[in-house]
């Protein structure tokens, strides 16, 4: 039985896992972590009978783990998994694009390829797309904004990269291998804040978009051993100050020794001048501290459209959590759901919330659950 704690369970659909789920109008988009499965599109205007009806199946060496949709054109992510398949395959890193304007039946319009590993997570708008491509001649994955208006012919606008990746402009990483390295980034007005594994965050002024230009920056890993996953703007403000949440993920240690007693945690940074966002607090589920825990115990990844001060967070192994952030010196959780994952470690990926107010939570392994708050 699922455990619920100020939500109810509305639906559960069995369903490969995934690492994203959008929703946009009447249907959810799920991008899926492992070939054959690629996409899958859920009919989700009964959320009590949530149906597929479209699905989109890729070649081993690949995956396509994250989508994302906007005026009728879905974007999924194409990320090379084996790099010796996917060449004996002729496959490369890139972005899948379709035409979604029926939802159950996509059409492919194009394929984007910029070599490497492709690209790992994006977002998008009515007209572009942010997105974390590796690019030939830089150590790891860089931001990139796309011109989508014609989205047969994808065209780059902009890039900006961490001092040190432009390995083929004569610079040096200071870091080991792709450590320092564009997560995703998100747009709010003519701001990008991006996430940059363990090269931290950066606020980003798009102002101009063929020149990016960085803001500020901040960095904790170390002493801090896990990579920053997510950058969150609120978009609103709080006692007239304006915030940010960050998310780290609980993988990809830098040291497997480095605080062994803890797991990764939520932070809120005061952004109000933005040339030096100040971390105020952080919170993490009860119990989890002072133990040593497998990876995929702490925190992964909030919802990245806020609608009201209670913020839906895949917390791995936790599941959902809501996070009450109404005072972000001290924010507090109001409400819990652990999915009936049959016997194994639940472990929630991803989560949207609709417009109904439904939350959506994603299964890395198996299963979305639809929940809503009572």
């Amino acid at each position: 039985m699922p455990v619920c704690h100020g939500v109810r369970e509305v639906a559960k659909l069995d369903i490969m896992g995934g690492g994203q789920v959008d929703v946009v109008g009447d249907y959810a988009y799920i991008g899926h972590m492992s070939a054959p499965d690629g996409t899958s599109v859920v009919d989700v205007r009964d959320p009590r009978n949530p149906r597929i009806v479209a699905e989109i199946k890729i070649p081993a060496g690949i995956h396509s783990h994250k989508a994302r949709v906007a005026n009728g054109v879905m974007l999924v992510n194409h990320e090379v998994t084996n790099p010796e398949v996917a060449k004996a395959g002729g496959i490369s890193g890139g972005l899948g694009i379709y035409d979604v304007s029926d939802p159950t039946k996509p059409k492919e319009i194009t394929k984007w390829q910029c070599g490497g590993k492709g690209v790992h997570r994006f977002t998008v708008d009515d007209r572009y797309a942010y997105i974390s491509p590796e690019i030939d001649g830089y150590v790891g994955n860089i931001v990139m904004i796309l011109d989508m208006a014609d989205p047969a012919k994808p065209k780059e606008v902009g890039r900006w990269w961490m001092p040190g990746q432009h390995i083929a402009g004569g610079e040096q990483p200071t870091w080991e291998a792709r450590e320092h390295r564009c997560h995703h980034p998100i747009r709010q007005g003519d701001r990008l804040y991006v996430s940059y594994w363990h090269g931290g965050g950066v606020i980003l002024d798009i102002s101009d978009m063929t020149k990016p230009k960085m803001v500020s920056s901040f960095d904790w890993s170390p002493p801090f051993p896990w990579p920053t996953h997510s950058v969150v703007p609120i978009p609103f403000a709080i006692n007239e100050r304006r915030y940010i949440i960050v998310a780290d993920e609980d993988v990809a240690r830098l040291e497997p020794d480095l605080a062994p007693e803890l797991s990764s945690f939520m932070w809120f940074l005061d952004v109000t001048d933005e040339t030096r966002p100040m971390p105020v607090s952080t919170i993490q589920v009860e119990g989890v501290h002072g133990k040593r825990n497998p990876n995929n115990t702490g925190l992964h990844q909030p919802v990245e459209v806020i609608r009201g001060t209670e913020l839906p967070v895949a917390w791995f192994a936790q599941g959902l959590r809501i996070i009450d952030f109404s005072n972000p010196m001290a924010p507090k959780e109001v409400a819990h759901y652990l999915p009936d994952v049959s016997g194994r470690r639940v472990c929630s990926n991803d989560v949207f919330q609709d417009d109904r107010g439904l939350i959506y939570l994603l299964d890395r392994i198996n299963g979305l659950s639809i929940v809503e708050r009572v």
